[in-house]
């Protein structure tokens, strides 16, 4: 099995694929997970969180050291939330052998509080 930090992954082709999931939400990238925590807040603001997610592109050497665009803070309406992005097998029952190839792996968003995390 490859670990996402060893040569064998391309992490430009994971970002691609993690951007895209990101700011389309296409179910067909994959999936989205919303905590329980940030769904007390309403509708309202899950939808502005998703649209701040979405959004968002001010990665940094700093918030996203292995280049792969996978998590991030930020603030919503004075709160702070966070995205991440895991890699799974088409199941969702194992990781995924190959997060570069959308063929293997399914990829799953999640957003909540920040204390979730």
């Amino acid at each position: 099995m490859c670990t996402l930090h060893d040569d064998s992954i391309d992490i430009a082709h994971v970002r691609e694929l993690n951007d895209a999931l990101r700011t389309t939400g296409d179910p067909k990238r994959g999936g989205l997970v919303i905590t329980r925590a940030l769904t007390a807040y309403g509708e309202m603001f899950i939808r502005r969180a998703i649209t701040a997610v979405r959004q968002f592109n001010t990665f940094t050497q700093e918030n996203d050291p292995w280049q792969e665009h996978d998590m991030a803070f930020l603030d919503v309406d004075g709160e702070r939330i966070f995205f991440k992005i895991d890699y799974y097998d088409p199941t969702t029952r194992y990781l995924s052998v190959d997060p570069a190839d959308p063929d293997v792996t399914r990829r799953i968003l999640t957003i909540g509080l920040a204390e979730d995390y």
